[in-house]
């Protein structure tokens, strides 16, 4: 229902904004229809660089609407396929830089994304809950909002067993009954919708394959739009992975990574199909899966199969459709809290000190701002105010471009190369004595540091596999210091991960098993163990407090 509402919603909006017929959006709700289907069921599955692995149901999304209103009507449908279509690769190249971005696209960048999205679409919500026919009172709208928002509220909090899973879908139609009889239901939608839909391919609208001025001077905007998709999806891929396990490993951010690609791929798809790019509904999701419990990826299976056959049912669209707008809206507003609170808990298990919640202050207070006023489409023009003067656009960039002072004006950093292999342990040895000697570390604490390291190799070691001596793989060592020395160890590795290794021992008895020792060494030793897993690199990042 949630993932039907808000397609189609998002692309009428569109169509109508565009002043397009009715036979393209038909068209147009197909095509995002089935491709938010696909991607549902591809984001579900584990195919290497594709699909997240969890639940991630997908559909048109709001964020392109500014920027594709003006591509519309500057150069018609063909222009926008075209647009999203090359904006689309932005996504792919996120997915793949991801590891040498870890640095900007921090927990703190992706929990005030988070925040931005919940706080952006909560101004929308408001407005549903007034949106109510002519000769129907005002007061109508808001009263079947309370109803629908204590009804949920009331199960998801009290309830249990069945009632609880079913709360949700109890609230909505709590609040359709109210709106009956406040006269606010309309079932004319379902009355005049036809039973089957067969695609028109005369309606598909084809490709702008001789990019002009307006190609070029729309282009970096929706460049912008496209890295902001890519940055929330990055953040859906890590929030999934959280709430999906009672409890949670360390993220693997090779789904991640795949999380952004299979949307890359959704995006490049609706280019082509001519229909607004795809998104993952996370705030539904996360909604849902805290409410039910449930989080099965066979569920991501029957949502991407039951948006196929919606695709071309019509009627059965429309039945869902007439759930009047108030009614949405609340269930809507419950969904963004949810999410605002999501995005605090991300921030916070990173560490909240000084500089991070300056960022996260200043890209709300920025994102918060420019959503309620527009000041900045006066000051650069229609285009760059459409997008830029997006709340949610500005505040991410800004929390992005914060983060990236602060690494660039950090201590500076020192590195070395060598290779993934027990001999390498003099050579990082030195480096590290080096280093503490060069901060002025006392004895105590340069032993620690050293032994840090040491134990970090040996780990790394125990939980890789063995490799050809000849073709050994490469390990970096990048230090931080500052009022602690932070390695990043990179290199490459099979399936475990150091930081579960941990936390399993953590919960057992005190008693190590020989091949564990160095794992319980190394938590001794470092204040502070993350591991980091991408595609074709690992990084691992421990943290050693000391003193002079």
């Amino acid at each position: 229902m949630l993932a039907l509402a808000n397609t189609v919603l998002f692309v009428t909006v569109l169509v109508r904004a565009g002043d397009q017929n009715e036979d393209y959006l038909s068209w147009a709700i197909f095509a995002a229809l089935a491709i938010g289907g696909v991607i549902t069921i591809l984001q579900a599955s584990r195919t290497g660089w594709l699909g997240a692995g969890h639940v991630l149901m997908t559909g048109a999304g709001p964020h392109f609407i500014a920027v594709a209103v003006l591509a519309v009507a500057a150069g018609g449908i063909p222009l926008l396929a075209s647009l999203i279509i090359v904006s689309s690769l932005v996504q792919f190249a996120l997915a793949q830089w991801l590891p040498l971005l870890r640095r900007v696209i921090t927990p703190v960048v992706s929990g005030t994304a988070l925040m931005l999205i919940a706080v952006t679409v909560m101004g929308i919500a408001i407005e549903r809950l007034s949106e109510v026919p002519e000769g129907v009172p005002p007061a109508a709208g808001p009263a079947v909002a309370v109803v629908t928002l204590a009804v949920a509220t009331m199960l998801a909090i009290r309830a249990s067993g069945i009632w609880r899973l079913w709360a949700p879908l109890i609230g909505i139609v709590s609040g359709c009954v109210g709106a009956v009889l406040f006269g606010l239901y309309d079932p004319q939608r379902v009355l005049k919708a036809p039973w089957f839909y067969t695609p028109d391919l005369a309606a598909w609208p084809g490709l702008d394959l001789r990019p002009g001025v307006e190609f070029w001077t729309l282009l970096p905007a929706f460049l912008i739009v496209s890295l902001v998709v890519g940055i929330k999806m990055s953040s859906d891929g890590v929030v999934i992975q959280r709430v999906s396990r009672v409890s949670p490993p360390a993220t693997d951010f090779r789904l991640v990574q795949a999380a952004v690609n299979s949307n890359g791929l959704g995006t490049l798809l609706a280019g082509i199909a001519g229909t607004l790019p795809t998104i993952a509904y996370t705030p539904s999701v996360v909604t849902l899966i805290t409410l039910t419990g449930v989080a099965a990826r066979r569920v991501g299976y029957a949502i991407g199969i039951i948006l196929l056959v919606l695709a071309v049912l019509p009627k059965a669209s429309a039945v869902l459709l007439t759930i009047p707008s108030p009614v949405m809206g609340a269930f809507l507003l419950m969904i963004m809290g949810l999410l605002f609170v999501e995005g605090m808990r991300l921030v916070v298990q990173d560490g909240l000190d000084q500089r991070k919640a300056l960022v996260i202050g200043v890209a709300l207070a920025i994102g918060v701002s420019l959503e309620s006023q527009s000041i900045l489409a006066d000051l650069l023009g229609q285009t760059w105010g459409a997008s830029l003067g997006n709340g949610l656009t500005v505040g991410i960039l800004a929390a992005i471009l914060m983060t990236l002072f602060i690494e660039l004006t950090s201590a500076r950093h020192t590195r070395l190369e060598t290779t993934l292999h027990i001999s390498a342990l003099p050579k990082i040895d030195a480096f590290l004595t080096e280093l503490a000697a060069k901060i002025g570390w006392n004895d105590a604490s340069a032993e620690r540091l050293r032994a840090a390291g040491e134990e970090t190799l040996t780990s790394l070691l125990q939980s890789g596999s063995e490799y050809d001596t000849e073709n050994l793989p490469r390990l970096i060592i990048v230090a931080r210091p500052g009022e602690a020395v932070e390695l990043e160890f990179m290199a490459v590795f099979d399936e475990e991960n150091i930081e579960d290794r941990l936390t399993h021992l953590s919960e057992q008895a005190q008693v190590p098993e020989e091949h564990e020792i160095s794992f319980w060494l190394l938590r001794h030793y470092a204040s502070s163990v993350r591991h980091r897993k991408y595609h074709g690199i690992d990084v691992v990042t421990v943290q050693v407090e000391g003193s002079r």
